[in-house]
């Protein structure tokens, strides 16, 4: 069997680039992974301030501070 140099270098690129743009699509995923993770975090973090925020309104509705405003 008689590979040319030429024909083995071709492969070689070919097989290279092809690692490169599995690397980086692997990356680019994870990256995404990433950011709607965060994107979900953000989401439930802001909908619990909310809600602490909102109970705290309503106990300090309830319960009297002893504050008498004339």
């Amino acid at each position: 069997m008689n590979s040319s140099p030429r024909l083995v270098e071709s492969f070689v690129r070919a097989a290279g680039a092809a690692l490169a743009t599995a690397v980086l699509a692997l990356a680019v995923s994870g990256c995404s992974v990433v950011a709607v993770a965060d994107a979900a975090v953000t989401v439930v973090a802001t909908g619990v301030k909310v809600t602490a925020k909102a109970v705290g309104a309503a106990v300090d509705a309830v319960i009297p501070d002893g504050d008498d405003e004339e």
